[in-house]
């Protein structure tokens, strides 16, 4: 009776644990979130929600080496329908007990600036605020230009329950090229929320280094949904692969009308590797023709999968079959080898060892626009 009463104790402390974490984040991130949308709309009562009425702002000033900006003070600056364009997002969040730290994104234009801001809330008397904020102008890491990673939700294939994820290696050599370059790059999924991850390896230096990264895993454990994503603000698209590419992604109208608007109204590009080339074969352009037609494209060969594997009976279709179907030139290389097709602003991949090779033939025609 006693370790039953034990285990009873125990599990409704672990029950209750958890409801006030979920409390605790959600209210974090609705403090965040008033600072960065009341910022971007010129919202000032958004803004003030957000910090608590004696918060102070410790801001960059070329003149004055601590400048401290109180809240009213810096709420006063933003006003509706304000002409520059600003957009934030959160990179990090730790929350310990009733204080939580956050490191976020601001970007500005025109002219193209970008500061990270590291916010320090508190829980008071029942409600998350922000206590004090400071800023940095790093302007000069980065380009004004974003690259929308594009997975799938599922984490099985089909109805079965074989499991199916994102390629950790298509993930990071991808994101860590463009990263290098200068690039800010964001994870959508046809869900949202956190990416299911398939192949990870921490023998491979680049997985390990990622993997431990809470700034790239928390962005990847809160991808965007297509609805939240502002389509605009793009200048390339990219599938992601794995097998689980497959599933939710080329039949998602949300996620076709956004690659589209990208690749035809911002001039933009529209990429994948692997079995990401599956999200692309029902893209149509806005004359009604699909984008691969008359197209060279790679991604993973039917002939290379596991002819009678159980996965395999999950497929909805076959790659190169639907592109051909499409009336695309589906090309391939050899096996274990990198084989990238560069058709104008159509760049794709037939694998993963391809990653590297497709975001550096992304940058080269970004740059030569």
């Amino acid at each position: 009776m006693k370790t039953l009463l034990r285990h009873l104790l125990i599990l409704l402390c672990l029950l209750f644990c958890g409801f006030s974490l979920a409390d605790d984040e959600a209210g974090v991130l609705r403090a965040l979130n008033d600072y960065l949308k009341g910022t971007e709309m010129g919202q000032p009562a958004q803004i003030k929600n957000a910090f608590h009425p004696q918060a102070q702002l410790l801001l960059s000033h070329d003149t004055k080496p601590f400048w401290t900006v109180s809240m009213e003070q810096y709420s006063s600056w933003f006003k509706p329908l304000n002409n520059r364009n600003r957009r934030g997002k959160i990179l990090s969040v730790k929350i310990d007990g009733d204080i939580a730290m956050a490191r976020l994104k601001i970007t500005v234009a025109p002219p193209y600036q970008a500061y990270i801001d590291h916010v320090l809330l508190k829980q008071i008397a029942g409600k998350w605020q922000i206590v004090s904020k400071t800023a940095t102008d790093q302007s000069a890491q980065y380009k004004n230009e974003k690259i929308l990673f594009i997975a799938s939700s599922a984490s099985f294939h089909g109805d079965s329950d074989l499991p199916a994820g994102t390629s950790f290696s298509e993930l990071v050599y991808a994101y860590d090229t463009f990263i290098k370059a200068g690039y800010e790059v964001d994870f959508m999924s046809t869900r949202g929320g956190a990416l299911s991850l398939a192949y990870v390896n921490t023998s491979i230096p680049i997985h390990k280094r990622y993997l431990y990264d809470p700034e790239f895993m928390y962005a990847i454990g809160n991808s965007f949904a297509p609805e939240e994503v502002i389509a605009s603000e793009y200048q390339a698209v990219h599938y992601l692969g794995g097998s689980n590419a497959m599933y939710e992604v080329a039949e998602h109208p949300g996620v076709q009308a956004i690659a589209m608007t990208v690749y035809e109204q911002n001039n933009g590009i529209v990429s994948s590797v692997c079995h990401g080339t599956a999200g692309i074969v029902n893209l149509k352009l806005s004359n009604g023709e699909y984008l691969v037609a008359n197209r060279r494209v790679s991604g993973y060969p039917d002939s290379f999968e596991r002819a009678g594997a159980e996965y395999l009976k999950e497929f909805p279709f076959m790659i190169g079959e639907r592109i051909e179907t499409r009336g695309g030139d589906f090309r391939y290389g050899e096996r274990n080898k990198p084989f990238v097709e560069i058709d104008g602003r159509l760049i794709t991949g037939q694998n993963y060892l391809s990653s590297v090779a497709v975001a550096e033939a992304m940058i080269e025609v970004l740059e030569k626009r």
